[in-house]
């Protein structure tokens, strides 16, 4: 049942009852006072009229208007063509379309200056009660006037989007030891460029812009904290577009466990293991020396117990090939389950080798040996392309894998497949030792750091809220809370946050800033610090938010009825007003004695009032 048909029950009840009290009181009045027959007619009519006047005040009726547009002003709309919209978009000059014009319309041309002012969509269409159609003009509209626009019909005119980054997808959280990699989009930087700076402002990858302005950095980070990386895009001449703070939140988690097999000894394998020790990584090693004599750690039977405890293993092509039939078994059993395995390929592929390849999932053809260099992500701010030091690439070529590290001109170094619930791996180079030789061990724990993240057994996941931080003043949304969340601002001042319970499993609180810089979020057991940016900051990704959810409501809205004019709920006031002076007027007529007959002792009756 509605609302409106329990409340016409209600009321109907109402007057049956008031009826029936008029008439009980009657019947046991007896026959020395009478009602005139006037008064009981307008009692019983007027508690009807009283409904009647009651109901149309809750829900008056419909007025029918003429149907209009509504031209709405946002931010940049200055920036948009006046072809489209005539020489004069004043209201006056075209009947049934007005121009509004929305706070962060701050600056109009004079063509706009006609437009009434509004502070949000939602007073501009109780102002113009016929509005169907909304012509938006200019960035689009913000969070606080998309749910007014619902249900109309909207015509979208953008303006221009400004030159900038328009897209980030960042790391929400990191371990020691793995790598990260920063993704994103920059608009209208042909020729540009992006590069990542460690929290000791060294820049630590870098990477030219393709023809759709996106691009992707890889970085690695060692200790636990909040590391406070910086994205910077330039343009083609190296002009400093944008600059973004990218804080990564780092917690420490079980080391990774690894075991490194080799055919023999090389320098490869001394500075592969103090990569390790430097990451943090439980690497064991077991290198044979011929002659069935080994070094390094105990030996290890490779059984399941044994690789389910790894989260990678390092084997050349020697020791794959000293590996039995059952043990490679037993490997690929293990990748199944989600170990990593990475097989390090340093000589030129034999029939063997290639069979083995493919058996992985590879193909592997014989190769020159060839010198190359790292990218451009390697290499210093002010060095020069070819700074770092050669490395060789092995004579074999593999591929049928995803690149995991290229070298300068974009050949990959190190790929990997999927098998099962993990990964297997293969990297074409032994030498990159000379990196560290040349004193830039940071690019070559950078590109084992890359490899080792991309195969290796994933860690195991830690729950990380998802923070959409907002300048001062707007809602940033944090969700993933825990109990007793809140938010500490760099001024010391701490807001407790109040779960939305309409967020359900997603757990999201809202959250208005009032300054800049570095906040931290206290969830539980856990902290995550995020950055408020300044109002101003990057402002073609903030155009190409609200732009793009303003496109998502464009569109024609078909009526219902076609046929049908425009209607708008009519007013109340002279319904309840009417209602109000009836029920006084009642009042006051049963409380007095006009209409009231005495019956006389000669049976004649007089009049009282």
């Amino acid at each position: 049942m509605s609302l409106q048909t329990g409340i016409a029950l209600l009321l109907a009840g109402a007057v049956l009852l008031a009826s029936a009290r008029f008439a009980w009181r009657w019947f046991r009045g007896g026959t020395a006072v009478r009602p005139q027959a006037w008064r009981v007619t307008f009692l019983l009519g007027a508690q009807a009229a009283s409904a009647v006047l009651l109901w149309f005040a809750l829900f008056p009726l419909a007025m029918p208007v003429a149907p209009e547009t509504l031209v709405v002003l946002t931010a940049d709309a200055g920036l948009v063509e006046a072809a489209r919209f005539g020489a004069s978009p004043d209201s006056d000059a075209v009947p049934g379309r007005r121009v509004v014009a929305l706070p962060e319309a701050a600056r109009l041309p004079a063509r706009w200056r006609g437009a009434e002012r509004v502070p949000d969509l939602a007073t501009a269409l109780r102002r113009y009660p016929g509005t169907r159609t909304l012509e938006v003009v200019g960035m689009g509209l913000e969070a606080r006037d998309r749910p007014a626009a619902f249900g109309l019909a909207l015509d979208f005119e953008p303006a221009p989007i400004p030159r900038g980054l328009v897209e980030l997808d960042a790391p929400a959280l990191a371990a020691p030891g793995r790598g990260f990699a920063v993704a994103g989009r920059a608009h209208a930087l042909a020729g540009g460029s992006a590069e990542l700076l460690d929290p000791a402002a060294k820049r630590v990858a870098r990477s030219v812009l393709d023809d759709s302005g996106a691009f992707v950095l890889h970085a690695s980070v060692r200790d636990a904290g909040l590391a406070r990386f910086r994205l910077r895009l330039r343009d083609a001449d190296g002009r400093m577009i944008d600059d973004v703070p990218i804080p990564v939140p780092v917690r420490p988690e079980p080391p990774m466990r690894a075991l490194l097999l080799a055919g023999a000894p090389n320098a490869e394998l001394k500075f592969l293991r103090r990569w390790a020790d430097d990451a943090g990584i439980a690497m064991e090693a077991r290198i044979d020396l011929g002659a069935g004599l080994q070094i390094g750690d105990a030996p290890r039977t490779l059984d399941a117990a044994t690789l389910d405890r790894l989260d990678l293993l390092l084997v050349d092509e020697r020791s794959w090939r000293g590996l039995g039939r059952a043990q490679r078994t037993a490997v690929l059993a293990a990748v199944e389950r989600g170990l990593g395995l990475l097989l390090r390929i340093s000589a030129a592929a034999g029939s063997g080798d290639r069979a083995s390849l493919r058996a992985l999932g590879f193909d592997a053809a014989s190769a020159p040996w060839r010198e190359t260099r790292l990218g451009a992500g390697f290499v210093r701010p002010g060095d020069a392309a070819d700074a770092l030091p050669t490395l060789t690439r092995s004579p074999a070529e593999v591929d049928g894998g995803v690149v995991a590290l290229a070298d300068a001109a974009g050949r990959p170094l190190a790929q990997w497949r999927a098998h099962g619930r993990g990964r297997i791996g293969v990297a074409a180079f032994d030498d990159s030792y000379r990196l560290a030789l040349a004193g830039r061990s940071d690019a070559h724990g950078e590109a084992w750091s890359r490899i080792a993240s991309a195969v290796a057994r994933p860690g195991d996941a830690a729950v990380s809220p998802k923070i959409d931080a907002a300048p001062p003043g707007r809602r940033s949304t944090l969700c993933g809370l825990g109990s007793a969340a809140e938010v500490r601002a760099p001024d010391g001042r701490t807001t407790r946050l109040l779960v939305d319970p309409g967020s359900g499993t997603s757990r999201c609180a809202g959250y208005w800033a009032h300054a800049t810089g570095r906040h931290l979020l206290r969830s539980g057991d856990t902290e995550t610090g995020f950055e408020v940016a300044a109002a101003g900051a990057l402002p073609a990704m903030r155009a190409r938010t609200v732009r793009d959810a303003t496109l998502a409501l464009a569109g024609p809205v078909p009526p219902a009825d076609p046929v049908a004019p425009a209607t708008i709920e009519g007013p109340r006031w002279p319904w309840f007003l009417g209602w109000l002076l009836l029920t006084a007027l009642m009042w006051w007529l049963e409380r007095s004695r006009r209409g009231l007959r005495v019956a006389a002792a000669d049976g004649r009756g007089s009049d009282l009032g």
